[in-house]
């Protein structure tokens, strides 16, 4: 059933973070759905501001963690792991919440004070299957300017579109890891709309105006709007 359906990953069984599903599916790619498995609890003592987790979710309502940064407070628990669903903070269940809103609750936890997670991993069920020969792995996602693709959207029908350009594709790498670092989050799909809201913008506050219309739920606070824009620029200048 779909809401078993934690994340989806292409040309891979395994869960990689690196390898998910996002706003654009190859016409030839492989998209191997990841279910949910064992759940687990874990309680944790808030020693530091940072809790070192990225958050991102599959746009209906499943946040998971995408990254876990080393040596971080998460990283020493060792219970939790890359791909765990966050199915409830001190018990409030966050299951129907954004990936943004996850991370602002985690951040929102008051240090020096104890709180527990609910988690969901991912089902392990293809950890011991190899290729029969050499010749059998899957064929590596073909990534090329005017490759059709066809791109999902959180809201509206899935059409079949060219890929983004080389620069649009920059400049879309380069946001989502603002959105890391502003808000804690990863989202491919968001990244690109945010890209295509600057396509045609002149100036900052056209490209925040066009922000607000279309993602105005995220808030975004004026400083990211401004670094995001100079990705954009940056990238159509040749400097990503």
């Amino acid at each position: 059933p779909p809401a078993q359906i934690m994340f989806c990953t292409l040309n891979t069984h395994k869960a990689d973070m690196d390898k998910l599903l996002g706003a654009q599916i190859g016409l030839e790619d492989f998209i191997f759905a990841h279910v949910k498995g064992q759940r687990k609890e874990v309680e944790v003592l808030k020693t530091d501001d940072v809790l070192g987790l990225t958050i991102t979710d599959n746009g209906t309502g499943c946040a998971f963690i995408k990254r876990i940064k080393e040596g971080s407070l998460m990283d020493q628990t060792k219970i939790i792991c890359v791909g765990d669903h966050i199915e409830t903070i001190n018990g409030k269940n966050v299951s129907d919440c954004r990936h943004y809103e996850v991370a602002k609750m985690l951040k929102d936890l008051q240090k020096g004070q104890m709180f527990k997670l609910e988690l969901i991993e991912p089902m392990k069920a293809f950890e011991k299957l190899e290729p029969r020969s050499k010749g059998g792995t899957l064929p590596a996602a073909k990534i090329s300017r005017g490759r059709e693709t066809l791109r999902l959207r959180s809201k509206g029908p899935a059409t079949v579109e060219e890929m983004p350009t080389e620069v649009e594709e920059k400049a879309i790498k380069k946001v989502d890891e603002l959105l890391e670092t502003y808000m804690g989050i990863r989202d491919i799909e968001l990244a690109a709309t945010m890209v295509e809201a600057g396509r045609d913008k002149k100036n900052p506050d056209e490209f925040a105006v066009a922000l607000d219309e279309t993602l105005g739920d995220f808030a975004f606070p004026d400083e990211f709007v401004f670094d995001v824009w100079g990705a954009i620029g940056d990238a159509k200048q040749g400097r990503l």
